[in-house]
């Protein structure tokens, strides 16, 4: 009865979203550009940006075209093949399955967490092909993913709250962070030996602050944008932020996306079932007090 209780509670948040996607509120965000054909659209957002072109519209649209287009590559390219020779050097901790499993998090975790990661990784997605719609060749493609993720970003709003409040507690920083932090967290290394870490451990809440406080700014950040709510400079402000933060937003969901799938064998499953074996609780949180039987 609990775990029915928890889904319908989590589901009443994704179809707040999705509802107010399509309410007249929604709507109104997501066509704020009008129904015409995608090359006025454009331009009518490349004029907001450029505006004043002799103070400084021509090094904003600089910026905005060329220095956001390089960084988002370089983050897409050069992490994943940082990590890739990470697996190929060192490879995946392999922890004994078998014993005590460990109750790491309950339905109502797992069933938000899954909320969060299916809208967030749509809006990575889309973001990207939104940041290299040229390459896309603009047009309806390009204009589609701009639907999806606004609409992923109205879903990812409504569920990061709930996330952010069960977790809140065990994100605060502690002092035996520092010291897993200067070990980078025992994966520089094929050894397995404790490393001082409690139910989360420092890289996990340093993506938890920037994944959720995050989100609300690139959640206000972006309403700006797609509704050209504010002045030309308040415009050329939210998008320098929206595209600075979102580039870090990227950079830490690759590394989030790999320590899960790739650095430690299995890791996934414990966010589908719930539970962690005690070999690897007891070497990855050495600092978390196992409480249950």
């Amino acid at each position: 009865m609990k775990n029915i209780l928890t889904i319908l509670l989590c589901s009443a948040f994704l179809a707040g979203g999705i509802a107010f996607a399509f309410s007249p509120g929604g709507e109104q965000i997501i066509s704020s550009f009008g129904p015409e054909p995608s090359t006025v659209t454009f331009q009518k957002f490349n004029e907001a940006y450029t505006g004043d072109w002799q103070k400084y519209g021509q090094g904003f649209t600089n910026v905005h075209v060329s220095l956001f287009s390089r960084i988002f590559l370089l983050v897409i390219t050069i992490i994943p093949i940082a990590f890739l020779l990470h697996f190929l050097v060192i490879g995946a901790k392999v922890f004994s399955h078998e014993g005590q499993q460990i109750l790491f998090f309950n339905a109502f975790c797992r069933f938000i967490h899954w909320i969060v990661a299916i809208s967030f990784t749509l809006l990575v997605i889309t973001g990207l092909m939104i940041i290299f719609g040229k390459i896309f060749g603009g047009g309806a493609f390009v204009r589609g993913g701009r639907t999806i993720h606004i609409i992923s970003s109205l879903v990812l709003a409504f569920s990061a709250i709930p996330m952010f409040l069960i977790w809140l507690k065990d994100m605060f920083p502690a002092p035996h962070d520092i010291n897993w932090l200067f070990m980078m967290g025992g994966y520089l290394s094929k050894e397995k030996k404790p490393v001082p870490a409690g139910k989360f451990n420092a890289g996990q809440k340093t993506w938890f602050w920037i994944a959720t406080v995050g989100t609300g700014v690139m959640a206000y950040t972006g309403y700006i944008i797609y509704a050209f709510q504010g002045s030309t400079d308040q415009l050329r402000i939210m998008a320098l932020i929206h595209n600075y933060l979102g580039a870090v937003m990227v950079a830490f969901f690759i590394i989030h996306l790999y320590m899960s799938m790739f650095a430690i064998k299995g890791a996934l499953s414990s966010m589908i079932s719930g539970y962690k074996s005690q070999e690897e609780v007891e070497i990855l949180h050495s600092r978390y007090k196992i409480t249950n039987t």
